[in-house]
């Protein structure tokens, strides 16, 4: 598991979420896929995140794609 991503089967049907919170990793995935910027991400839609859980949101699906 990438640090900053956690994997519960009691949240999200045990979807990879941002450790420490109930946002999916495909969810954030999703907006960064449709070109918002991070600081957007943060601002608009996920106030709970940091650059840095972005990051790891993007460095699990690389890690998946391995």
């Amino acid at each position: 598991m990438t640090e900053g991503t956690s994997i519960s089967p009691v949240v999200h049907f045990g979807k990879p979420c941002v450790t420490g919170t109930r946002i999916p990793v495909e969810d954030v995935l999703e907006l960064v896929r449709d070109g918002i910027a991070f600081s957007e991400i943060i601002k608009d839609y996920y106030p709970d995140l940091e650059t840095d859980d972005i990051r790891a949101c993007i460095q699990y699906a690389i890690d998946v794609a391995k």
